[in-house]
């Protein structure tokens, strides 16, 4: 079975797992009841609603 000759370098190895560590900002959609932007499946914290209900009475 081969095996490498020599040990990888740090910066190889720092720059192959650096591309697997990018951070993705969260997705945003839109409260169809008071059109502030929300995260998907949460409870607008503007409105208080979630699926068509008032989950958090606000004021």
């Amino acid at each position: 079975m081969p095996v490498p000759k020599q040990k990888k370098g740090r910066g190889a190895v720092h720059t192959r797992r650096s591309a697997n560590m990018k951070i993705d900002a969260p997705s945003r959609s839109v409260c169809p009841r008071c059109g502030a932007v929300k995260l998907p499946h949460h409870v607008c914290p503007n409105c208080g609603f979630y699926k068509d209900r008032e989950v958090i009475v606000t004021e």
